[in-house]
């Protein structure tokens, strides 16, 4: 049986209960008694104050930490609405961009800069946009919007979009990512030049703004949307279809002297206009109009080049923002060690990293001292992994090699002596890591003339290790690169740098070199696809190793066809 409505007010049979009588008003604490028949009128309510803004945007900002929340990593945006809900507080919920119920001049200032965040291959989609109108609810709303798009910005351009260690276990670099509060104040407190400071949270590194300057570049390049391509039969040179004029218009090729609209041939300016996109999207670069073609001229998705480039500006964010003057820096994919003296290349050779079953670990650290003529002491694993099955065999095996063994804690220790067949040479650098790995020299000196140099177990291995020396020491130090060899052959030294040097281990396969030019390379361990893919963008292109080049300037991917070779017993 249905239930019965809900009835709001008593029906007219049914007379509700007499209101009960006032309490007597006090005087004093002392009651006087009125009499029956001349009972005093009951008091005007006092009008309510209007609500001020302040208790208007405190109740929104209420709702706004209270409403419901959906998708990934709720608790940690739950974190960040009520830490902005404690800053208003703090402020007795005085607004941040508002002035006389009007935006002020760092409100202004700070949505120009949100406005160009895909400048910087950020991405405010999906968040609501301030809208200041005269209603002052409308104010409150806008408020707390402007203020989590700035959060939003800044956060984005530390780098708190990914986690490094979800792209790789062996990358300890970890970016630092500012407080709300921190975020708000400074961005608040600058006035008109607000849009600056908050533009100031992405990377400071002249290698980062150079990949956002090709980023520009390349995407001023890229045809203009104007509309989808309709799906049809696949086009060649030499056929016509009334799609073509739409293709010419996407790459600009309409002129005064043809018209466009008319012209229904797909030419041979078109297919070379189709191929140069094609090569950008990472699809075969034939000049052939196929339906993938057509799918990615229509838009939706960045090129191929495009999530390569934003994905390198991402790994940058992890960097320290002070990466100091004097510096080591190695890239990995690029198999390249360079030194910096005053932020200038002083120094630059080939290194061998490890390979893709032993990456090099991707971190910062600090030189504090060299060694010449090191020993080295093998790795557990190693010796679990290599030695022992090949001891089993040969119990004279470990002996023969060279390499001298006991027994400490009740494990078994290896150990190889100084000498020409030691692996790591005859010199190190020592820098503090959780990964046990260093720069070193190697006797396998032919390996240098491998393109893809990736063959270690996760150290780097210098080629002219002695130039690395000098350029650790520095121009004015008494440790000269001819010094420091002569050690070699002797006793075990160990050389103290003056102060210690950054050391940076990085993975970039995007960088512009000193001539201006976009330089790509392998994607060694997967990285670059991962944090492509991690940020939405159209990644699994990115395995591919096509060359590619725009006609405005050069732009090279090395790669190469070797296969790995086996591992000489390099066992670092």
């Amino acid at each position: 049986m249905p239930e019965p409505f809900l009835q709001t007010q008593a029906p007219a049979s049914v007379q509700a209960p007499a209101a009960p009588p006032a309490a007597p008003k006090a005087d004093d604490g002392i009651s006087s008694p009125q009499p029956a028949s001349s009972a005093a009128p009951a008091p005007a309510a006092a009008p309510q104050p209007a609500p001020t803004f302040a208790d208007l945007l405190h109740k929104a900002l209420d709702a706004f930490a209270a409403a419901p929340l959906e998708g990934r990593d709720v608790k940690e945006r739950r974190e960040l609405r009520a830490a902005v809900a404690d800053l208003y507080g703090t402020r007795q919920y005085a607004p941040l961009w508002l002035d006389d119920g009007k935006p002020n001049a760092a409100a202004k200032s700070a949505m120009a800069r949100l406005a160009h965040a895909g400048d910087d291959g950020l991405s405010l989609d999906g968040m609501p946009a301030p809208v200041f109108t005269q209603d002052a609810d409308g104010l409150a709303t806008a408020e707390i919007n402007l203020t989590m798009q700035v959060v939003a910005y800044a956060r984005q351009a530390s780098g708190s979009r990914i986690e490094p260690l979800r792209i790789g276990r062996l990358i300890g670099a970890k970016p630092a990512i500012p407080a709300p509060s921190a975020i708000l104040t400074s961005v608040a407190a600058a006035g008109a030049d607000a849009g600056t400071v908050l533009e100031a949270f992405n990377p400071p590194q002249a290698g980062y703004r150079a990949l956002r300057d090709k980023l520009a570049e390349l995407r001023r390049e890229m045809p203009t949307a104007r509309g989808p391509i309709p799906r049809g039969p696949t086009l060649r040179v030499g056929m016509s279809d009334p799609r073509v004029p739409l293709i010419r218009a996407k790459f600009g090729l309409d002129t005064a002297q043809e018209s466009a609209s008319k012209n229904l041939r797909y030419d041979t300016r078109v297919a070379a206009a189709v191929a140069h996109f094609q090569k950008a999207y990472g699809l075969p670069a034939s000049g052939v109009l196929t339906t993938r073609t057509i799918a990615a001229l229509s838009g939706g998705q960045p090129s191929r080049l495009e999530a390569e480039l934003i994905a390198n500006m991402e790994m940058w964010r992890w960097m320290p923002r002070d990466m100091g003057k004097n510096r080591i820096e190695v890239n990995i994919p690029d198999f390249t060690v360079r030194a910096f003296r005053d932020d200038k290349m002083v120094w630059s050779n080939k290194v061998i990293v490890g390979k893709p079953k032993t990456p090099t670990p991707v971190f910062s650290s600090l030189i504090h001292y060299v060694i010449v003529n090191p020993y080295w002491n093998v790795p557990p694993s190693i010796v679990r992994k290599e030695m022992l099955p090949k001891l089993e065999q040969d119990p004279t095996y470990l002996a023969r090699m060279g390499f001298e063994t006991f027994t400490r804690h009740g494990h078994l220790v290896v150990r190889q002596p100084p000498g020409p067949k030691n692996a790591l040479g005859r010199i190190k650098f020592i820098f503090p890591n959780d990964y046990a790995v260093y720069l070193h020299d190697t006797p396998a000196r032919h390996l240098f003339n491998d393109k893809r140099r990736a063959f270690s177990h996760g150290c780097v291995r210098v080629d002219e290790p002695f130039g690395l020396a000098q350029a650790v020491f520095g121009p004015d130090s008494r440790w000269t690169e001819q010094r420091v060899e002569r050690l070699v052959g002797g006793a075990r030294h160990y050389i103290n740098l003056p102060e210690p040097m950054p050391i940076h281990i990085e993975y970039f396969t995007a960088f512009v070199d000193a001539d201006n030019h976009l330089q790509l390379r392998d994607d060694l361990y997967g990285y670059t696809r991962k944090v492509a893919l991690a940020l939405g963008l159209e990644s699994r292109r990115l395995q591919g190793h096509e060359a590619v080049s725009i006609e405005s300037r050069r732009i090279k991917r090395r790669r190469s066809a070797q296969p790995e070779r086996p591992s000489e017993f390099a066992p670092d």
